[in-house]
């Protein structure tokens, strides 16, 4: 908690992150960290390697949901 009493946001919902942890992502997107992987594979969701690090760019995020609602309202 806050000096306000309120709970502190967790690390992986701040804006400012650049890159994310697949969790993280999976956690934006609601969806399960296999589920996550899955999109990554398929090359739906960007990733990138930093090391030896699976990381999502979080502009990517928002970017694969707006492709999500492009498809849907097109089909």
């Amino acid at each position: 908690m806050d000096e306000h009493g309120a709970l502190a946001t967790p690390v992986d919902d701040d804006p400012t992150l650049v890159l994310l942890k697949v969790e993280e992502a999976a956690r934006r997107l609601r969806v399960g960290r296999t589920t996550c992987y899955a999109l990554i594979r398929t090359g739906a969701l960007e990733s990138v390697m930093v090391g030896g690090l699976r990381r999502v760019p979080a502009d990517a995020v928002p970017e694969y949901v707006t492709r999500l609602r492009t498809a849907q309202r097109a089909a």
